[in-house]
């Protein structure tokens, strides 16, 4: 398997997902120096999920996302494309409906969930506006999206610093815990290539979300963006 370019072809994409997945939670925990589990933390609490909602967790991978919606109440639905993530997932968690689907095409039907969520998967998705107003499509009106992604630290020192990080030490840490390494080297280079903080928001409102706005993690390093879909 060869490293994916960073135009996203969706095939490569979902191979290169499906070789990490027995080991991806724990190399994320490893890479991200602890913060991941700080990040889902933080997610949880954007979400809000409440008893008896439908929460999509679009780019679920394994389904360790979608697990403290499930312990609110709610009924979570964890979707993602890569075939070996959700086997893996149905090895930990059986009981999930893990489903198979692409992020521009969802298999659901119109205005089904209360809320819906991706976290650091919308920056492997090919057509990301086109994923934008899917998820806009299949959330109830007044409903809400929470995006967690790799964004750009807003100090420039540390910027610097974390760029740094990325391309240099990020591929040899996850060498030591992961069977393939190039996978983070494209998650490296895919982070450097993504828009900012405003220019997401930016799409996210072009997409048809309103009161778009955003909180950032970790000095920027990640961001949470959210968003309404408008009422009738």
């Amino acid at each position: 398997m060869t490293r994916a370019s960073l135009d996203k072809q969706p095939h490569e994409v979902a191979a290169m997902f499906d070789d990490v997945a027995a080991k991806y939670d724990l190399t994320n925990d490893v890479i991200s120096l602890g913060q991941a589990r700080l990040w889902r933390k933080a997610v949880a609490r954007a979400v809000d999920a409440r008893p008896g909602q439908k929460v999509l967790d679009l780019a679920a991978g394994t389904g360790t996302s979608s697990l403290p919606f499930a312990m609110d109440g709610a009924y979570v639905v964890p979707c993602d494309f890569s075939l070996g993530m959700l086997r893996e997932g149905k090895k930990r968690n059986p009981w999930l409906p893990l489903t198979a689907g692409d992020a521009t095409k969802l298999p659901f039907a119109d205005d089904v969930f209360d809320a819906v969520t991706i976290s650091f998967g919308l920056r492997n998705v090919q057509e990301t506006d086109t994923a934008l107003r899917e998820l806009l499509r299949v959330t109830k009106p007044g409903g809400r999206v929470v995006i967690c992604e790799f964004s750009q630290p807003t100090w420039g020192p540390f910027r610097t610093v974390y760029s740094e990080y990325l391309m240099r030490a990020l591929p040899p840490i996850a060498r030591t815990v992961c069977s393939n390494p190039d996978a983070y080297v494209y998650l490296a280079e895919s982070i450097r290539e993504w828009p900012d903080q405003p220019a997401l928001a930016a799409r996210l409102q072009k997409a048809g979300w309103s009161k778009v706005a955003w909180r950032d993690l970790t000095g920027g390093v990640v961001a949470l963006h959210r968003g309404f879909k408008p009422q009738d």
